[in-house]
């Protein structure tokens, strides 16, 4: 069965817990910890969903406001629906079939 995992990125949380609410509060803090980001770069970090995240970044981020990756990442898994099969006697419709995928000999007929 297949599984469906997703996350919740919440450092604007964490910086509200925190009573921080400007995002280039954050940039100083970084840069203690040996983290040099621009203030748009901490921006989008802030207020987006980052794809890809360094560990050193996440680790003063950590130690920032002494947490932890759990309460900044919350993750969610789900099973997924598995996929109906098609009828016994229409399997060569179905969009899996090698057949439904293959183009059909053309018919040439002559003109009237």
């Amino acid at each position: 069965m297949k599984r469906q995992v997703s996350y919740t990125w919440r450092l604007r949380n964490v910086m509200a817990d925190h009573n921080m609410f400007t995002t280039t509060d954050l940039v100083p803090l970084l840069a203690e910890r040996g983290i040099t980001l621009s203030p748009s770069q901490v921006h989008r970090l802030v207020s987006g969903t980052p794809e890809r995240l360094s560990l050193p970044v996440l680790a003063a981020l950590c130690d920032i406001f002494d947490t932890t990756p759990a309460d900044l990442i919350v993750t969610s898994a789900q099973n997924l629906a598995p996929r109906r099969l098609a009828a016994a006697g229409d399997s060569s419709t179905s969009p899996g079939h090698p057949d439904a995928i293959r183009p059909r000999r053309a018919t040439l007929r002559p003109a009237p």
